[in-house]
C-alpha cells in the first residue's frame, strides 16, 4: 500500500513538472513572439476592434454578423481572448470556433472576404512584422474553418478546393 502512494506521489511530481516545464516553454515563445513583432495585447485589441468595425460596415460579413450578435462587447472580448492565444500563445482563449461557426450560412466567399478585411486592417494597424504574424495565423484559421463547415456540411473538398454552399447562390 505504501509503495502505491510512493508512485502516485511520484506521479503527480512527474505531471506537475511537465506542466511546469510546459508552462515555462510557453512563456519563452510568447517572449519571443512579442519581441520579434511588437504583438501585445493592446495591439490585438485595437486590431480586433478596428477589424470588426469593418465588419459590421461590410456588405457580405455584416448580415452575417448582424444575425448573430446583438451585444458586440461581449463578442469582442472573446476575440481578444482568442487572437491572445493564436498570436502570443497566451491560452486565453477557452472556447471551440468551429461549432461556433458550423451553423453559419457561409462559404467560400465568406472567408475570403472575412481575410481580405483582416489583412487590410492588419497592415494599416500593425507594424509589418507584427501583421505578418496576425494574417499567417489568420490564413490558417480561414482555410480550417472553410474545410470544417464543408465537412459538417458533407462535403469532402479535395486539396485547393473551395467550399460552395449551393444554398447560398442565387
Amino acid at each position: 500500500m505504501g509503495a502505491s502512494i510512493e508512485t502516485e506521489g511520484s506521479v503527480m511530481q512527474d505531471i506537475e513538472q511537465t506542466a511546469a516545464e510546459h508552462a515555462a516553454r510557453r512563456a519563452a515563445a510568447t517572449e519571443d513572439i512579442r519581441r520579434r513583432t511588437g504583438i501585445d495585447e493592446d495591439m490585438i485589441e485595437r486590431l480586433v476592434r478596428a477589424f470588426y468595425v469593418r465588419v459590421q460596415d461590410d456588405a457580405v460579413l455584416g448580415p452575417v454578423f448582424a444575425a448573430q450578435i446583438t451585444d458586440w462587447e461581449p463578442h469582442l472580448k472573446r476575440m481578444f481572448a482568442f487572437w491572445s492565444s493564436v498570436a502570443l500563445l497566451s491560452g486565453a482563449y477557452h472556447g471551440r470556433p468551429m461549432q461556433a461557426h458550423a451553423p453559419l450560412p457561409v462559404d467560400a466567399r465568406h472567408f475570403d472576404r472575412w481575410l481580405a478585411l483582416f489583412e487590410t486592417t492588419a497592415v494599416e494597424i500593425c507594424p509589418a512584422p507584427a501583421a505578418e504574424h496576425f494574417i499567417d495565423r489568420a490564413r490558417f484559421i480561414a482555410k480550417s474553418l472553410e474545410g470544417g463547415i464543408a465537412t459538417v456540411n458533407g462535403v469532402r473538398m479535395h486539396p485547393g478546393e473551395r467550399y460552395r454552399n449551393p444554398d447560398l447562390d442565387d
